[in-house]
């Protein structure tokens, strides 16, 4: 009896580390690669003079070369193992970050995007799942929550960061200092933690006792696996990749234009607090969640219910026009808190959805799928916010078709989820 208990505790100890490096690693990776680049745009349109959709373009190769990266995830950890290719990637992440800084051409800040976009991948949300998924099965979804929570520590600790070191430091010497101590933390991570999984020690998921019999993990769901030459014919499939391309579409071509357009009306070093309290909000958003998603509950109506608070964020500021700084606030809050559930949620979806040997496929599939029409969101959002007409406001900050564009898109992903919700039998 007590060698179960402490093999029991163990078990769960492990567990609990593991998620608690992962945090810490994709903090890093989220605050350079997914929380950064508002601010590289803004730096460089700034101090380069390039236009908008110059550098709005760059930001969209930046994540259109990471989706590439994604959808090629599970072959690499398989050849080279989770913590080499980790490690790769947060070089990559540094090198690019830097070239983001130091471009003296159009055509050196694109081949930078190449390097910070295939490197922060590995430690986005297919990199998450990966690391978590070993380690979890009954308590995925809470221990997911927890991981994503902690990458967006990221955006809460690195959006003021990179204002203030830019501020003091210049962005060369800021994107160096951020990118050298990033690297080395994420070796160190590596190198002890990374390459450890239940099986290699010995354990079992979830704090079950090493002995407990197979039977006792449950399948992700009863679905029967998908047949890989009709994987796309499958209409949950299909719905929940187009939703969560969707809202990620809206989500990330707000998000890229955002701290440019609050810093005429708080200025930057406020805009960057504000950045970080939408990722704080986000956490908050992605914690109740946690709490308040029963376990066998439809996780697409959750789904839906989040991109619904994020559609009254984008009304918020839309209704500010570009000055009414407490609607801008609430729009932050409000949009803030639905940042993480979209990143989140449909692994969750995909857990409860599919049967066990899908769900691994199926997670950095509809990633990748996310990711890859998220891309084009900073350049389709700069091109409105340059080319869209003159509408009321004429405050600096105001970008009406901007935040309308983001509430009609997540419209339709608040429709493509509610559509396809599996039949109850």
């Amino acid at each position: 009896m007590l060698l179960a208990i402490g093999e029991s505790s163990l078990v769960a100890c492990c567990a609990r580390k593991s998620a608690r490096r992962s945090c810490r690693r994709d903090a890093v990776g989220w605050g350079l690669g997914f929380y950064g680049p508002p601010f590289y745009l803004h730096a460089v349109h700034e101090s380069r003079g390039w236009s908008l959709n110059v550098v709005s373009t760059a930001v969209t190769v930046h994540f259109l070369f990471g989706a590439i990266v994604i959808a090629n995830l599970p072959r690499l950890y398989r050849r080279f193992g989770l913590a080499r290719v980790t490690k790769a990637g947060s070089l990559a992440l540094a090198i690019g970050v830097a070239g983001w800084a130091l471009a003296q051409e159009p055509w050196q800040l694109f081949v930078a995007t190449l390097f910070s976009g295939g490197g922060w991948v590995t430690m986005g949300a297919a990199a998450v799942n990966a690391i978590v998924a070993p380690w979890f099965v009954r308590k995925r979804p809470a221990a997911l929550a927890s991981a994503y929570n902690g990458s967006s520590i990221g955006g809460v600790v690195f959006s003021p960061l990179w204002v203030a070191a830019i501020g003091l430091l210049g962005f060369p010497l800021a994107a160096i200092a951020i990118g050298v101590v990033v690297v080395a933390t994420i070796w160190i991570l590596a190198d002890l933690y990374y390459s450890k999984t239940p099986e290699s020690m010995g354990l079992r998921p979830d704090g079950d006792a090493p002995h407990a019999a197979a039977t006792t993990l449950p399948m992700s769901s009863p679905a029967k696996p998908l047949p890989s030459t009709r994987v796309w014919r499958d209409w949950r499939l299909l719905t929940l990749a187009t939703g969560m391309a969707l809202g990620l579409f809206a989500q990330i071509g707000l998000l890229a234009h955002l701290f440019s357009l609050l810093v005429p009306a708080l200025d930057a070093q406020l805009a960057g607090f504000a950045a970080g309290g939408a990722t704080a909000s986000a956490i908050l958003g992605r914690t109740l969640v946690g709490w308040l998603m029963p376990a066998r509950a439809d996780r697409r109506l959750f789904g839906c219910a989040n991109y619904a608070v994020q559609i009254l964020g984008s009304l918020a500021f839309l209704f500010a026009a570009g000055d009414n700084i407490p609607l801008l606030l609430l729009g932050v809050v409000l949009f803030g808190a639905g940042i993480g559930n979209t990143t989140s949620l449909p692994p969750m979806i995909a857990q409860a959805e599919f049967s066990q040997e899908d769900v691994s496929p199926v997670v950095p599939l509809i990633v990748a799928v996310g990711q890859g029409t998220y891309a084009f969101a900073p350049a389709v959002f700069g091109l409105i916010r340059e080319l869209a007409p003159r509408w009321g406001s004429a405050s600096a900050g105001a970008a009406p078709w901007l935040f309308l564009a983001a509430a009609l898109i997540q419209i339709l992903a608040v429709v493509v989820f509610f559509i396809g919700r599996p039949r109850k039998a």
